[in-house]
């Protein structure tokens, strides 16, 4: 099943500059280890220590935050679409 991941500037250097992939995964948890073989390196900036991803990550699913679905156990379909965004702050 193919899903489209929107990655944001700051992770293109694991993807060879592009904003755009297409992975395979049923889950979030699994698209993250998707990613992670197309991409090395990138799965550490996406998750700490524990495997859970960072706390200044938000990630949507069809513009849905995961934390409100299922978390890293959201179910992914055909055609979805995986926004990954860098939380920001400032004042």
């Amino acid at each position: 099943m193919a899903v489209t991941v929107l990655v944001p500037t700051a992770l293109q250097q694991f993807t060879e500059n592009k904003s755009v992939l297409e992975c395979s995964a049923s889950n979030i948890s699994g698209l993250l280890d998707s990613l992670e073989v197309s991409c090395p390196g990138i799965k550490s900036r996406l998750c700490d220590d524990q495997g859970k991803l960072r706390r200044f990550l938000n990630v949507y699913v069809n513009s849905e935050d995961i934390r409100f679905l299922e978390g890293a156990e959201t179910t992914l379909k055909d055609g979805d679409e995986v926004s990954i965004v860098p939380a920001v702050a400032g004042g």
